[in-house]
Parts: structure tokens; sequence; C-alpha cells
């Protein structure tokens, strides 16, 4: 399976972070990954789809992974990457704070703040599976569901 993020990207915003013990992230990128995929099938994936007409005529589906564009979701990875994984390693948890809890809490906000800005504009999946997604196959977080 690919994962959303690599070593390489972390260094894009964290130049230092192997400077700390730590060398490689590559089992953390996989954690990563199958967090943030199952945020979305909780949080946009509809569980279910009915007849354009007819509600009683439901079909169910599960997401499937391979249909996604992984690298719309590098920089939320790379942020969850570090505030979850990354900074809880390095900080000492002392009551006065460091400098890791600081950017453990930074980078929590700003994955927030990317994953609602991806669920609003729209995830890409290749819903009919052609390699290319359209602009229809581009759907924001409230699609087929009633919003008050």
């Amino acid at each position: 399976m690919a994962n959303m993020s690599q070593d390489s990207d972390l260094l894009e915003y964290e130049p230092d972070i192997q400077n700390f013990g730590i060398q490689s992230f590559a089992d953390l990128h996989v954690k990563t990954t199958a967090d943030i995929l199952r945020k979305l099938r909780s949080e946009w994936w509809p569980r279910a789809t009915y007849g354009r007409y007819d509600i009683t005529t439901g079909t169910y589906t599960e997401m499937d992974n391979n249909l996604l564009t992984y690298s719309q979701f590098t920089r939320a990875a790379v942020y969850y990457t570090l505030a979850e994984f990354v900074f809880p390693r390095l900080s000492t948890f002392s009551p006065d704070g460091d400098v890791f809890r600081e950017k453990m809490v930074h980078y929590k906000e700003k994955f927030a703040t990317e994953m609602s800005e991806i669920l609003k504009d729209g995830v890409e999946y290749d819903y009919d599976s052609s390699g290319t997604i359209e602009n229809s196959e581009k759907q924001a977080t409230h699609f087929n569901r009633l919003v008050r």
C-alpha cells in the first residue's frame, strides 16, 4: 500500500527533525495513512447509496482506497505524523512545557484545518476507475445527505 507522505515531505516542514535521534519515519507514514483513511471512511464516505427516486432501493458499499488521490492528503499526512507520532516521542511532557509539545499542538491544529479544507473542497475519488479525476468525481463532505 502506498503512503500519503514520506520522510522527504516531513523534512520540508521540519528540516532538523532527523537530528533528534530518529533517522527514519517509514513505519509512522504507514500508521498515518491508515488513520487518515479511517477518518475519511467515518467523515466523508457515505455508507449507503439509494436509488435516484426510491429510497427503498439502497445498497451498501465500502470505500476503495486505491481510487483516492493520495497526493491530495500529503500536507495533512505530514501534519498528522508530526503531531501524533514524532513530537510525542520527543517531548518530555513536563508541566512547564517544551518546544516539542508546543509543536505537537501546532501541528494538530494545522491537521484539523487542512482536513477540514480538503473535505470542504472535495475529495478526489475516481468513481469510474478511469485513471483520471473528473470534476464530477470530486465530492465535498456533504453529498447525498440532507444538510440543514
